[in-house]
């Protein structure tokens, strides 16, 4: 097993570690690897035989796309078939979407009116619409720029979003800044549990701008075609995650300070994945 080293991605490995071993597997734990290319590069040698891992990431990233599909269904669809090829089985996917959103305060809501969804923001006068973002969504082509002209407020003008109006902050320091009303709206990740934690609200993306970025468990064609039982252990945890849960899984980690070890044992002890310790 093996996984990424933020805590949604420890958590996960951690799920995926317990329920193969209740299940009667000898497991490695190689979780917490620094960023994707390591694990990346263990999962297509064949060391690490499972990991879980987001639909959009490995479409734009690992399988060098331009453009990722805000369609979960179709997302998954194009990165199974695709992965196929290098060896990898895509399970089902989970209702987790971990794609960037917009997020705003109560506060903000309350001041401006009823703000439900992105197009919104449109309506709103322009000293409102303030933006604090991290410096890589600030650039990126799934990104604020290309967002904000696909709900048609340019960026960088008197009329739209003057560039005044953004600031560029450290990911962690969003999130407060947001909450603090330093910026009526914040860049955010869909399951990040600071959204509960600092009574934020997503945006509706509906206009269908972000791609979709569902968690999905990945095996080793070859490992699979030998353990077929994993397809039924895997899919059936997945069938319980949602964005909803992984808010709440990652607020105990990151605002309560469990350890994502402790945090996955006790979800998959509670929905019945594995016996009480």
């Amino acid at each position: 097993m093996t996984g990424k080293n933020f805590t949604e991605q420890l958590i996960l490995a951690k799920m995926a570690v317990l329920a193969a071993r209740a299940a009667g597997f000898e497991v490695s734990d190689m979780s917490g690897l620094p960023g994707s290319v390591p694990v990346r590069n263990l999962m297509l040698s064949g060391q690490a035989q499972i990991h879980w891992d987001y639909t959009g990431a490995a479409w734009l990233t690992y399988l060098g796309q331009d453009r990722g599909l805000p369609d979960q269904t179709e997302q998954w669809e194009a990165v199974r078939d695709a992965e196929l090829e290098n060896g990898l089985t895509w399970l089902e996917p989970s209702g987790l979407n971990n794609t960037y959103a917009i997020a705003v305060s109560e506060d903000v809501q309350e001041e401006l009116g009823p703000i439900s969804k992105l197009s919104d923001i449109a309506g709103l006068p322009i000293e409102e619409r303030t933006f604090c973002v991290e410096s890589e969504f600030n650039s990126r082509t799934d990104g604020l720029t290309p967002m904000l002209m696909h709900y048609g407020i340019a960026r960088g003008t008197p009329s739209g979003v003057p560039n005044s109006n953004i600031a560029i902050l450290d990911t962690g320091a969003i999130y407060e800044a947001t909450a603090r009303g330093q910026c009526n709206f914040g860049e955010v990740f869909g399951s990040d549990g600071r959204i509960l934690a600092l009574d934020l609200t997503v945006l509706e993306d509906d206009r269908k701008f972000f791609p979709a970025y569902n968690a999905s468990a990945i095996i080793n064609t070859e490992t699979l075609q030998q353990y077929p039982q994993l397809r039924d252990i895997f899919d059936s945890i997945s069938a319980e995650i949602t964005t909803e849960t992984m808010q709440e899984l990652n607020r105990k980690v990151d605002v309560e300070g469990q350890e994502p070890a402790e945090v996955a044992a006790d979800w998959l002890t509670e929905k019945g994945f594995i016996r009480p310790s």
